[in-house]
């Protein structure tokens, strides 16, 4: 069964930068699209950036586009969203999501088109 944990959440100033990371295991991480998801307090889970299998593409809300950066190890099953120039409008929980299906569940952007999800880690930012 595919897992996926969060780490690197925490308190940062405006301005400051986090990388948050999430350690996969039991699926096929070389195969599979990877995303990063949000939820603020009051607000909706939304996307936030997403890998493609292999970390050929890459993309982004239009929120975060230019902060915000996704990458991978594939050796250690791991993805990162590093974050930079946070703003007061970023805190929120942080999710993982992968989509470790064969077939085509929505698109990349979507809540729908990821199967396995992490616990989720915070992400508060003081002014």
């Amino acid at each position: 069964q595919v897992q996926l944990i969060e780490s690197g959440g925490g308190l940062v100033q405006a301005g400051g930068s986090l990388k948050l990371s999430c350690a996969t295991s039991g699926g096929t991480f070389n195969s599979d699209t990877m995303a990063w998801f949000r939820q603020a307090p009051g607000k909706e889970r939304e996307f936030v950036g997403a890998s493609s299998r292999g970390g050929i593409s890459t993309g982004y809300a239009d929120s975060v586009k230019g902060r915000f950066t996704i990458s991978r190890d594939n050796r250690k099953n791991t993805v990162y969203l590093q974050m930079n120039s946070l703003t007061p409008e970023d805190p929120a929980v942080y999710y993982c999501a992968a989509d470790t299906s064969s077939y085509y569940a929505g698109r990349y952007y979507h809540e729908n088109a990821y199967d396995s999800w992490g616990q989720g880690t915070p992400v508060t930012v003081s002014s």
